[in-house]
């Protein structure tokens, strides 16, 4: 290994990558989730979600390579083999878990505080931020959840990163390529800081929560 200044690059990369897809997820997912709680004809969509929960994240970086590869339908843009392929894969990855996870709490929230905004005239999105401020540490372990997943995968990273040196190699992929290369000390060294990581993330969040009970 390059010595701590690899290491720090790596974490940097992973961090930045990684934590950028669960945002770019929570976006969208959080919202769709409210409209599956709020609208009845949406409520399949919950178990499709929660079916794609256990995909290989290969199928999710070949079917993103599918989508920008040079001759495919987003090839234009210039996605493949740049950091931001692989946001967006993780991003893909990790929308399942954050719809599947979060749903519980905000229809909890949905039917106790949502419905009675609507009721003094607050519109969607104010019953939505209502009911999500309910919620906001059940929010936040959901998003940890997606962001340890994030951080470990490897196929999408792969697949539409290219493991490049400097560029769109995250801690994940320089394992595999230390085991690969029969690195076995390094590849456990990257593996460990990997599981601090991952762990640690669920630690402060679990340190930052106010101990509200369990929502049914």
């Amino acid at each position: 290994m390059g010595g701590a200044g690899e290491v720090a690059e790596l974490v940097a990369r992973s961090l930045w990558i990684s934590g950028t897809a669960v945002a770019l997820a929570s976006s969208w997912s959080i919202p769709l989730t409210f409209l599956i709680v709020r609208y009845k004809a949406l409520r399949p969509l919950l178990s499709f979600f929660e079916g794609l929960v256990g995909v290989p994240t290969v199928l999710v970086g070949l079917f993103l390579y599918d989508l920008i590869c040079p001759k495919c339908p987003l090839g234009s843009l210039g996605l493949l083999y740049t950091p931001y392929a692989v946001v967006l894969g993780e991003a893909l990855l990790v929308t399942p878990l954050i719809v599947a996870t979060s749903h519980s709490a905000l229809n909890w929230a949905y039917q106790n505080y949502g419905e009675l905004a609507r009721t003094f005239g607050a519109d969607e999105v104010k019953a939505l931020l209502a009911s999500a401020a309910e919620v906001v540490e059940e929010l936040a372990g959901s998003i940890a959840m997606a962001f340890s997943r994030a951080v470990g995968e490897l196929g999408v990273a792969l697949i539409v990163g290219g493991n490049i040196e400097g560029y769109t190699r995250t801690l994940s992929t320089a394992i595999a390529l230390y085991a690969q290369m029969g690195e076995y000390e390094k590849a456990t060294e990257l593996g460990l800081i990997l599981t601090f990581l991952s762990v640690g993330t669920s630690f402060v969040v679990k340190r930052l929560s106010r101990g509200r009970p369990s929502r049914p």
